[in-house]
């Protein structure tokens, strides 16, 4: 190469590329953003075994999550196993395909990198679409149900699976994550608040009174409260402020089948159960116009 003065000068190497890195299972991707639930210290990964430095062990069970669900028995009533079959029916067959879209479009914010927790995660469903769409992001879900947990191990590649209780805090570092999923769940505002990096994001995704509104009265579904969205943002208020909202609302064609999920996969499946099938065989339509009807609201932290 030649300089200004005509002589002839050895090109500086700059940095070698970065090679990105290449994690063995999900569960060593996330690993770092970890605390102990004991001790609230950080953890590593041995073998099958997340330990933290007081010498706190948890084992990743056989079917691929790992349990930091500890003391006595939690006051919380996960999703049962029939719930999660339903739920992972209903949503193979695409009717809240829509949905999943434009959260994945809110939690990964044209950033693909990071990490990514769902709270109340479920089937994984809605966190496998932000990973989807966050092609360098990992991912971690969150359930209380065991059954949920089971499930969620196998949802995406890149996420690795938790049995945790929100409500008892979240065995995860102070801001140790990019982003915070919610859909249809409980939340905990103050420890979403505490996980979450300055700046960071925590999507919110709820039903609105119209959300399955043709089914409620004739199936005795629960229903929706009208200033759902206005009392959530006040409970966040003081740690979040609101960047984006976007409605998310369609009709869908549901069958017998199709119907009997939906109802069996969310709270009103404790409703009623007894009676469902009847109910829907002689008070519907074979095929009927259902409303979905969402709301995805991003908050900054």
């Amino acid at each position: 190469m030649n300089g200004p003065d005509g002589e002839t000068r050895k090109a500086t190497p700059g940095p070698p590329p970065r090679t990105p890195t290449v994690h063995a299972t999900p569960l060593a991707a996330i690993a770092s953003a970890v605390a102990c639930p004991e001790c609230r210290a950080g953890v590593v990964l041995r073998d099958r075994r997340l330990v933290c430095e007081s010498g706190h062990s948890f084992d990743l069970a056989k079917q691929g999550y790992v349990s930091l669900l500890t003391g006595a028995a939690t006051k919380m009533t996960g999703d049962t196993a029939d719930m999660l079959d339903a739920r992972a029916r209903f949503q193979s067959a695409g009717h809240f395909d829509s949905i999943a879209r434009a959260t994945a479009e809110a939690v990964a914010d044209g950033t693909p990198t990071g990490t990514i927790l769902e709270i109340g995660a479920g089937t994984g469903y809605y966190l496998a679409a932000g990973l989807e769409a966050a092609p360098a992001a990992h991912g971690i879900a969150l359930d209380v149900s065991k059954p949920a947990a089971r499930r969620a191990a196998r949802a995406h590649p890149r996420a690795a699976s938790i049995l945790a209780d929100v409500w008892r805090g979240l065995p995860i570092r102070d801001h140790a994550l990019d982003r915070v999923l919610c859909v249809f769940a409980p939340r905990n505002p103050a420890e979403v608040a505490r996980v979450l990096r300055p700046g960071g994001t925590f999507v919110v995704v709820t039903p609105t009174p119209r959300h399955l509104g043709e089914l409620i009265a004739p199936l005795g579904m629960v229903g929706v409260q009208t200033d759902k969205d206005e009392r959530l943002t006040d409970a966040l208020s003081s740690a979040f402020r609101q960047i984006r909202r976007v409605s998310v609302e369609y009709s869908m064609t549901l069958d017998h089948d199709a119907i009997a999920n939906v109802v069996g996969m969310g709270p009103s499946a404790h409703h009623a159960a007894g009676s469902r099938e009847a109910s829907i065989a002689d008070l519907l339509p074979e095929a009927m116009p259902v409303t979905a009807s969402v709301t995805v609201t991003t908050y900054r932290r």
